[in-house]
């Protein structure tokens, strides 16, 4: 294996080019047309277009990245996470090519992708599962699948994984709602929208076994993460190993997961997700990811081992060289991912240019980043732009440092998790090891007395002073004020979010742009597509009401009516991209006046 081409962007294609660098291999980026300028394609040693933004005509066809493969010259290709990495259909035109697939088998990935066939398998481990649908299901069988599995329930994506296409129903009238939404994110996400139905857990832990195989029958489990905090199934903060575990049942989850392993002809790396209720100790099979985990990071700071690079010597047929006598966890390890929302605002997409942006720098502390200063976090794709981790002799230790990574962490230009996961690792909860999955949206809300200024850096020479939204002909524009404030400049008691303590700014922040309660008109709050319109002319509509569904950084996101009335106007249609502030739905009062 000389060359590999890295099928993926962002974060995670970063990660694998300097793993190639490491081991001396070219390495090969492709890009759509927003990425053209993105830090992978910069860093690698060579770069492909492979179509325009939306990842379907890009990053998930198939034909065209094979194509860039076939230019490029590589020997093997690198899928990432997310995107095609789990697609066998994928793989398999990867190995008919005549190139090295970096991950299992094509079967493998299909076995363990199929949700019927996975927990067929778990259940022949000896390993208990979800009770669930067996299978995909269609909007005409659900419900009484549904009846049968029992409220509360979840729908979710029957091929993919990482949180995206699930939906949490509490009562039959939810269903089809729930069916239609997780099938176009699904399929927005993965390029296929078929979803199935599991029974709903209330209050578990997610717990996950990282393995690593070869191709000469060596199965080895690098220990186990704790994934719990979570917020509508995505990830959040993730930390190795799982605090808190009785040693039988750590002992129980790392056997259940190398069985199954061993058991479907594992190869590469690869993580089984369990659902753990903490009051009994039950534990469940949720599924196998046939790929790298974004969370990876954690476990190659408590074990020392690469994961990446041990991917890529697996797939040229190298033994794994090590037996798991050799495994040591040592410390702790935790990490924060970034993502350029707004937890303040219901974690609404924050997409845009990243203005300066200095990642924490000191002892033990790693960031794996996907952009750099002046880079775009484009709407098209997942709002994760980066992960800020931390390791330490003990579970505080690292707690403690990553806390003040956070804080000494500055972004500018975008909303960030950054300052919201900083206070989670101060809940109580957290600190103890008490919390669970539904943590983040049963018990931990932002603070609305922390949420911090948008945009401001700081007031140096060549930073930015404050940031300005101008209303314009095409919707408004954000302009960015650099320089040093004038003396005696004006202030107002809005805080800025700075590792040094508190900055004041000038000029409160706009709001985004979105109907006030007595605004007629329903605005884009941001860059988005137009997933569906459910309201027409002449529709009586109230507060509340659904008026259109927008989709950005892979989330769907209704904008709600914020007062009675009757449609007058829609501008918008399914499938139309719309800028921040564009004009959507104009409603007139229940007489049939305009506003």
């Amino acid at each position: 294996m000389h060359s590999v081409l890295v099928a993926n962007r962002g974060e995670v294609a970063v990660r694998v080019i300097r793993a190639c660098r490491e081991l001396g291999l070219r390495s090969v980026a492709v890009h759509s047309d927003a990425d053209a300028g993105a830090l992978h394609v910069r860093l690698a040693d060579e770069a492909h277009r492979i179509g325009p933004a939306p990842a379907r005509q890009s990053y998930l066809d198939i034909d065209a990245v094979l194509a860039a493969a076939r230019a490029g010259g590589v020997d093997a290709v690198h899928p990432g996470y997310g995107l095609l990495s789990e697609d066998a259909t994928f793989a398999t035109a990867i190995r008919d090519a005549g190139l090295v697939f970096v991950g299992p088998d094509p079967d493998v990935i299909a076995t363990m992708g199929d949700k019927v066939a996975a927990r067929a398998l778990a259940r022949r481990c000896g390993v208990a599962v979800v009770p669930g649908s067996d299978g995909a299901v269609e909007a005409t069988d659900a419900v009484a699948a549904a009846e049968r599995i029992g409220y509360p329930l979840v729908v979710k994506a029957a091929f993919g994984g990482g949180g995206r296409g699930m939906r949490v129903v509490t009562a039959a009238g939810q269903l089809v709602g729930a069916l239609q939404q997780a099938g176009r994110e699904a399929g927005a996400a993965f390029g296929r929208g078929e979803v199935h139905l599991e029974r709903y857990l209330e209050c578990p832990r997610h717990i996950e076994v990282q393995l690593l195989a070869d191709s000469h029958g060596s199965v080895v489990h690098l220990g186990d993460r704790d994934c719990s905090v979570q917020r509508r199934h995505q990830k959040l903060i993730e930390e190795a190993p799982a605090p808190g575990l009785d040693p039988e049942l750590r002992a129980a989850l790392h056997g259940a997961a190398v069985r199954i392993a061993t058991e479907v002809g594992y190869r590469g790396a690869g993580t089984v997700e369990f659902l753990v209720l903490p009051g009994t100790g039950e534990y469940f099979f949720l599924e196998t990811n046939t790929r790298l985990q974004v969370e990876h990071g954690v476990t190659e700071l408590v074990t020392g081992i690469d994961i990446v690079t041990t991917q890529l010597r697996v797939a040229a047929g190298e033994p794994l060289g090590l037996y798991q006598h050799d495994v040591a966890v040592r410390g702790h390890a935790l990490q924060a991912r970034l993502a350029a929302e707004d937890p303040w605002d219901g974690f609404r997409p924050s997409p845009g240019t990243v203005g300066a942006l200095h990642p924490p720098l000191g002892p033990w502390l790693r960031c794996d980043l996907g952009v750099e200063g002046g880079d775009a976090v484009p709407a098209a794709y997942d709002s994760m732009f980066g992960k800020v981790l931390a390791w330490g002799p003990t579970r505080d230790s690292a707690r403690h440092r990553l806390g003040c990574a956070l804080d000494e962490l500055r972004v500018d230009g975008i909303a960030t998790t950054a300052p919201y996961l900083r206070s989670v690792l101060d809940r109580p909860e957290f600190i103890t090891s008490t919390h669970d999955t539904g943590s983040v949206e049963r018990d931990w809300p932002p603070d609305p007395t922390a949420r911090p200024a948008a945009g401001i850096a700081g007031t140096g020479e060549g930073r930015p002073v404050r940031r300005v939204r101008l209303a314009t002909d095409h919707g408004p524009v954000e302009v960015a004020v650099y320089g040093r404030r004038p003396p005696g400049a004006s202030t107002t008691s809005a805080t800025a979010y700075r590792p040094d303590g508190p900055q004041r700014r000038a000029d409160p922040e706009p709001a985004a742009a979105r109907p006030e309660p007595d605004t007629p008109t329903a605005v884009a709050p941001m860059d988005a597509t137009v997933v569906a319109v459910p309201v027409a002319p002449g529709d009586p509509v109230r507060t509340g009401d659904v008026l259109v569904v927008l989709e950005a950084m892979k989330m769907e996101m209704p904008v709600l009516a914020m007062r009675d009335g009757v449609v007058a106007e829609v501008f918008v249609s399914g499938g139309e991209p719309v800028g921040a502030g564009a004009r959507m739905v104009t409603l007139a009062d229940p007489g049939g006046q305009r506003r």
